[in-house]
């Protein structure tokens, strides 16, 4: 699959720059050449920037492992996931790691959740038969990341204050519904390619649960104004972080664990990680950056602005659909992508409003994908891919929706 779809980015790049040149463009080329290695030296700038925070947090997992924490953590948990990863044995440690990075995501802890996913993956690779092909329980755990929800998205809203927006933290609902929605699909898919049965007692309990959470959540926050909310999610997120370090080390050391020894042993598995994701972050990287060089990706908006135009359609949208576009391939480039949106069409635009609803509410597939599998080596990453796009797509879908409802 990921053969296929690398090929693919190559040859729609490749016909991009010729059209450029077709149109005289011939600036294109160098565009290009400087494409390819600025993906090296991002690649590797990534990789060697993960070597700390990657091994910080696999030693800090083993310490927490051996005091038991993690095993407490993963109850809490495991009863939902043996129903949706049936081929992960009860009591194993992924469920524990799994558990903690769709926590860590939630609460938008973004440096704590790339390490503990990465645990994570590791962890459901010890039961993979076949090294070099992701198992069922790997991709719904990378199509959950792809799709994770964040209840407070505060970098959106600091780039809206910065921006001067009247009230920052007004979209706040909408991120949270269409966010919501990307992972429903993606669940919903996985759940279909994977005849997994979404529709018994443990699932459904767990579904209320976490709604109820992130509607008592929502009302609590939407009494706020924009700085306070910021404030109680850096409360909230640090102090829970912290929380957990403290009772990794001190539990540890409470039942005898030899914690300096076991913290060292993890972080040097954390340091081989960083340094093995070098190849395959390159590769995603530079079919990316040749992407975005070669116009690609502006002939695909231009192509979707006069669908929408010839059907008849509302085009307001198509002015925040570079944000969509780019988000599943560069987080950054979205985000300048969200920028110029809101500098040109204004923050409080209705193209300003989706741009940032877009940059919120749905994750960078590709990256993700490379990143995750390539901490373990697999590279027949299945239908990982298409499930992945598909919550994009979903999220995509609900943003728009909802930005009609809430400012149509």
């Amino acid at each position: 699959m990921l053969n296929r779809v690398w090929l693919g980015f190559f040859i729609v790049a490749a016909m991009a720059i010729v059209l450029q040149l077709l149109s005289g463009n011939v600036a294109v080329l160098s565009d290009s050449v400087s494409a390819l290695f600025a993906s090296a030296k991002l690649a590797a700038e990534i990789s060697l920037g993960l070597i700390g925070v990657l091994a910080l947090w696999m030693g800090l997992m083993q310490v927490g492992e051996k005091a038991g924490v993690v095993g407490l953590f993963a109850k809490l948990f495991e009863p939902l996931l043996c129903k949706l990863m049936p081929d992960v044995p009860r009591g194993h440690p992924a469920y524990g790691s799994i558990s903690m990075n769709l926590t860590a995501n939630m609460l938008g802890l973004d440096n704590a959740a790339t390490p503990l996913g990465l645990k994570a993956m590791q962890d459901l690779q010890s039961l993979n038969p076949n090294k070099t092909v992701a198992t069922n329980a790997q991709i719904l755990f990378l199509v959950l990341n792809t799709s994770s929800v964040t209840l407070v998205p505060v970098t959106v809203f600091l780039y809206r204050a910065q921006q001067g927006a009247a009230s920052p933290a007004e979209i706040f609902l909408p991120i949270l519904l269409a966010t919501c929605a990307s992972t429903i699909v993606g669940l919903l898919v996985v759940a279909i390619v994977q005849r997994i049965s979404l529709f018994n007692s443990v699932i459904l309990a767990y579904g209320a649960l976490l709604l109820s959470l992130i509607m008592a959540s929502m009302f609590y926050l939407l009494s706020l104004s924009a700085e306070a909310i910021g404030q109680v999610s850096s409360v909230l997120g640090n102090g829970i972080l912290l929380l957990l370090v403290m009772s990794f080390v001190i539990v540890a050391g409470i039942k005898k664990v030899e914690i300096y020894d076991e913290f060292i042993e993890g972080a040097k598995g954390g340091f081989n990680q960083a340094v093995q994701l070098i190849p395959y972050l390159l590769a995603m990287l530079l079919a990316i950056g040749l992407l975005r060089a070669s116009g690609a990706l502006d002939y695909v908006l231009q192509g979707l602005a006069s669908l929408v135009s010839m059907l008849g359609y509302d085009t307001r949208f198509i002015d925040a659909m570079p944000t969509a576009i780019m988000k599943p391939f560069s987080g950054s480039g979205a985000r300048a992508m969200m920028l110029e949106t809101m500098e040109y069409h204004g923050v409080d635009s209705f193209a300003g409003r989706l741009a940032a609803i877009f940059q919120g509410s749905t994750e960078t597939t590709f990256y993700v994908l490379a990143v995750y599998f390539g901490s373990v080596g697999i590279r027949n990453g299945r239908h990982a891919l298409g499930c992945g796009l598909a919550a994009d797509l979903g999220g995509i879908i609900a943003a728009i929706s909802v930005c009609y409802w809430f400012y149509g």
